[in-house]
């Protein structure tokens, strides 16, 4: 009997191993085929081949970050949680110690492109740990692996061209091409479509090195804010506690549906009150990130800049609190 069980179970392990092997194949023609398929693409988008052959020539498909892609801590943990992640006395502290020893170029770049140095510091340290952790994932193979998968396709292979032309062009060199499972690259995480529109040379050595050069990184991350209308006269937001019963409807829950946002009086008139974002004459949303619970945040048009950045509520709550506690510091 035991004999009979263990040939079965024998039987069983080597049809799994088949199976697997045999889906492995299949996966890894697929995509070769997709890759020779997106070539095409590339070629009538007036990429060089040349170019095209020395980015795909180490290419691998990385399985994993499909997990990835459908488990991001944005959305799978809770406000306090995620923020209490990565919002930390030690890491306020490094941010402060950093600007201290920086002032001179911070002080530059905030002043030329009106975006306080806190938020940078923010970005920062949220995006990459202040550039400890820039991502060792190979963006191309990155960016191929998920402009392969359906999900997000077309997004992810849009990116994948864009970068193609800024290897063409010269714009970042191959030598800088790891980063963030999803693509994003650099000190700040950006995606080709951000350095193709924001990133710029600061330092003026020829190359936009978001890597190495924190010239490039941080005016580059100031140009962005400022391109997209960042108002250095109003606050993010601020956690908000109110003693009437709100209206779910006008509260916004997902990034993506954004409920509307009314002039402080409207607010006044359904018994919310913030005197600090009062102040400003931008119009505020209110949002809780957690659904029916969890905590309620007043935010301003500032906080939608954020959102530009990462299109997660609970990211943008983090830069706004991280930036707050810088702030208190210095």
């Amino acid at each position: 009997m035991l004999k009979k069980t263990m040939k079965i179970l024998l039987k069983i392990f080597c049809f799994i191993i088949l199976f697997n092997h045999s889906a492995l194949a299949n996966q890894a023609n697929d995509f070769n085929n997709w890759i020779s398929s997106f070539k095409s693409r590339a070629l009538k988008e007036g990429i060089k081949e040349q170019t095209f052959d020395a980015a795909f020539k180490n290419v691998k498909f990385l399985e994993r970050l499909l997990i990835y892609d459908k488990r991001q801590p944005e959305f799978i943990e809770t406000t306090s949680v995620y923020v209490g992640k990565r919002v930390t006395n030690q890491k306020v502290l490094k941010a402060k110690k950093f600007i201290e020893e920086n002032e001179k170029l911070l002080t530059k770049i905030s002043t030329e492109f009106k975006v306080p140095k806190e938020y940078l510091l923010a970005l920062w340290g949220v995006e990459t740990n202040f550039g400890v952790h820039k991502g060792k994932v190979n963006t191309v193979s990155a960016l191929a692996t998920l402009s392969f998968d359906k999900r997000r396709s077309e997004y992810f292979s849009k990116e994948l061209i864009i970068l193609l032309k800024l290897l063409d062009t010269k714009k970042i060199s191959y030598n800088s091409l790891f980063g963030s499972w999803a693509g994003a690259h650099g000190n700040f995480q950006f995606m080709p479509s951000s350095i193709k529109n924001y990133a710029i040379d600061y330092d003026k050595d020829g190359t936009i090195d978001l890597v190495n050069s924190l010239e490039d990184s941080f005016a580059s991350a100031a140009n962005y804010l400022s391109k997209i209308g960042w108002n250095s006269n109003y606050p993010w937001g601020q956690e908000i506690v109110s003693s009437k019963q709100i209206d779910p409807n006008i509260i916004t829950t997902d990034a993506r549906k954004l409920k509307n946002s009314y002039t402080k009086s409207k607010w006044k008139k359904l018994g919310i009150s913030n005197e600090i974002l009062f102040k400003s004459k931008t119009k505020l949303r209110l949002v809780r990130p957690d659904g029916s619970t969890g905590p309620l945040f007043l935010v301003s048009s500032n906080y939608e800049k954020l959102l530009h950045w990462n299109r997660s509520l609970r990211f943008a709550i983090s830069i706004g609190i991280f930036a707050d506690k810088i702030k208190n510091e210095i």
